[in-house]
């Protein structure tokens, strides 16, 4: 009897083929202690017809590979849309193939979240489903049924668009058989699936630390820039959580550890050329070295076409994007998953898998990472730790250095107010040249980050004054990195308490002529973007109004990743939510609610649901 069988997890890519080309339907999927599934055969149902093993792309992978074109045209590319950009992976070459197919009435199919953020192949032809399609989802996706849907549509005249990876659709042409003249084969470089087990626990990570659950999640986010591969994920209560590739841990588990892809992806048969897809989607990494003008740090698509379809196609998108041909040698640096599977850097797989359930995702992660098991990996990393150290002492000297130029008043008040010690932990106030402090004995500094202050920028000779004043009673708390330029007045009254968060994952600082007075409570939250001669004030200078309700002070909160814009005011009273943008000069008299834009005198909501980059 004829019939898949699993002996070796690493011959078995988890594409669901073998399950949907079954009459009978004797073969199910069952997942094993790594939450990892493969094919399960009912032999009483089995009649040993041996479909399965035809649809099988890696046992079939001689007759799979091969393709029209002798060498891949290839393009860097993007969206015409900024929006379909942000909302994209990379550059939204997707959706521009994804609009063109909407466009001539036909369906597209490509992986989605579900409600319980698994994932799992969907084709539908109504346009509003682009959202759910569009972007990468980086654990595998459950695609029982999807062959049969396809083919249906395609048998019946239908226009069909399918995108997944490599090893999906080569099952894709399997299960075909032949080809289709209405049929859009898409694929990506793919680094390796992983585990949907692993990601569950990362997910559910979330609200062990947040106290609310997850409802949805995003890679490579471009809020912080593309380069930071951003993992935003959206609470139920409203809140969202931003991880770079610095501290989020799934993506440092991922790239880091390689423990918790699928067993195939140690020795995929995928890779290399000939692309059995008519187009093969990317990131194009070092598109700054051929073009400034797609290089924005929201992500450029390498698009690689492999067949006369798929040239034709990529045709009917053109008025859709911008481009630029590439020769082919240009693409391959920047993606070496291109031609070489994930390799194994621990060796711990089942150590992994077993502390995974109990243990806290984080440390986990960090328990398996490559530095804690390999030891010249270990003395690598120490090397490298080592070396950073230094290069950061050197630059903190050359920062000092820039922003006092040595002046010995700056010298002076930077030690005065810092202290060696703290200076050499990189905290403290560092007082540019022509800084005017007024700082009275029984003021309070907490400073647990460096505060730049009357920074020059393009203009070191400039003269234009920078003060800070701190009266009697009044606190200053600073709780990370922050940078104030040259003209800035900040004034914290008697008993007033400033609260500046500063840098968390990009540049935080304000421009020149920032005037800030502070006699109540003013705090501003992590990565907010400040434009020159903004003005924020919690107070009104005891000036009182007959008027039911007026107080004369009262908190100003600036949530994190706001940008206040040029000589915008920020009155007593004003919540700004976190990701919202205040207009050019707008007057802001009550709160701005959470990632929306407000403009004009008094400023009022003029658009919501917000994403913007610094």
């Amino acid at each position: 009897m004829t019939m898949i069988t699993i002996n070796d997890k690493e011959q078995c890519c988890g594409c669901n083929a073998c399950g949907d080309v079954c009459a009978k339907g004797a073969i199910t999927f069952r997942t094993d202690g790594e939450g990892i599934w493969y094919p399960h055969v009912d032999r009483e149902r089995c009649v040993g017809c041996g479909l399965c093993e035809k649809v099988c792309p890696i046992i079939n992978i001689g007759s799979l590979k091969h393709n029209d074109l002798e060498k891949p045209e290839c393009y860097a590319a993007e969206h015409k849309n900024l929006e379909a950009v942000f909302d994209s992976t990379s550059g939204g070459l997707f959706s521009a193939l994804a609009d063109c197919m909407y466009s001539q009435g036909g369906y597209v199919g490509g992986a989605v979240f579900n409600e319980d953020l698994s994932v799992s192949q969907f084709i539908s032809c109504d346009k509003s489903d682009l959202p759910r399609l569009r972007s990468s989802k980086y654990v595998q996706s459950d695609a029982q049924g999807f062959y049969r849907k396809v083919k249906g549509l395609l048998d019946a005249g239908e226009r069909v668009l399918v995108c997944g990876t490599p090893c999906q659709m080569a099952a894709m042409r399997a299960f075909l058989g032949r080809d289709y003249e209405r049929l859009i084969i898409a694929d990506f470089v793919c680094l390796g699936i992983n585990s949907p087990l692993v990601w569950r626990r990362f997910m559910d990570s979330f609200e062990e630390r947040y106290g609310s659950p997850v409802v949805s999640a995003k890679a490579k986010s471009k809020e912080y820039g593309w380069r930071n591969l951003t993992q935003k994920v959206t609470l139920a209560d409203g809140r969202q959580i931003f991880e770079t590739r610095d501290v989020c841990m799934y993506t440092k588990g991922y790239i880091g550890t390689h423990l918790y892809t699928r067993p195939s992806c140690y020795s995929c048969k995928f890779k290399g050329f000939p692309r059995m897809s008519d187009i093969t989607l990317a990131d194009f990494w070092g598109i700054e070295n051929y073009s400034s003008e797609l290089e924005k740090n929201l992500g450029t698509s390498l698009v690689m076409i492999n067949s006369e379809k798929g040239r034709e196609y990529f045709g009917n998108i053109k008025p859709r994007i911008n481009f630029i041909p590439m020769p082919f040698e240009a693409v391959l640096p920047g993606n070496p998953a291109f031609v070489r599977p994930i390799t194994r850097l621990n060796n711990d797989r089942a150590g992994f898998f077993r502390d995974i359930k109990t243990m806290p995702f984080a440390e986990v992660v960090e328990k398996y990472s490559v530095q804690s098991q390999n030891p010249k990996q270990k003395l690598k990393a120490a090397v490298k730790r080592t070396l950073k150290q230094a290069l950061r002492a050197l630059r903190f000297i050359k920062l000092i250095a820039s922003t006092t130029r040595l002046h010995i008043p700056a010298m002076f008040n930077t030690l005065r107010y810092s202290g060696m010690r703290n200076l050499m932990h990189g905290r403290g106030i560092i007082f540019g040249t022509w800084c005017k402090p007024n700082i009275s004995r029984k003021a309070k500094l907490e400073i647990d980050g460096l505060m730049i202050l009357g920074a020059k920028g393009r203009f070191p000779n400039s003269k234009l004054e920078t003060r800070l004043l701190v009266a009697d009673g009044g606190t200053l708390t600073v709780k990370g990195n922050i940078s104030f330029g040259y003209g800035a007045d900040i004034e914290i009254l008697e008993g007033g308490r400033l609260v500046l968060h500063g840098k968390k994952y990009v540049s935080s600082g304000s421009n020149i002529g920032l005037t800030l007075v502070c006699g109540n409570r003013i705090e501003i939250g992590h990565d907010v973007q400040i434009g020159r001669n903004v003005l924020i004030r919690d107070n009104n200078g005891s000036h009182y109004i007959n008027r039911q309700g007026y107080k004369n002070s009262s908190p100003v909160i600036i949530g994190g990743k706001s940008w206040l814009c040029e000589s915008c005011v920020i009155m007593p009273g004003v919540k700004v939510g976190e990701g919202a943008i205040v207009g050019a000069k707008a007057f802001v008299i009550s709160s701005v609610p959470a990632r929306s834009m407000v403009s004009g005198h008094p400023a009022k909501v003029i658009d919501r649901n917000i994403q913007w980059k610094y």
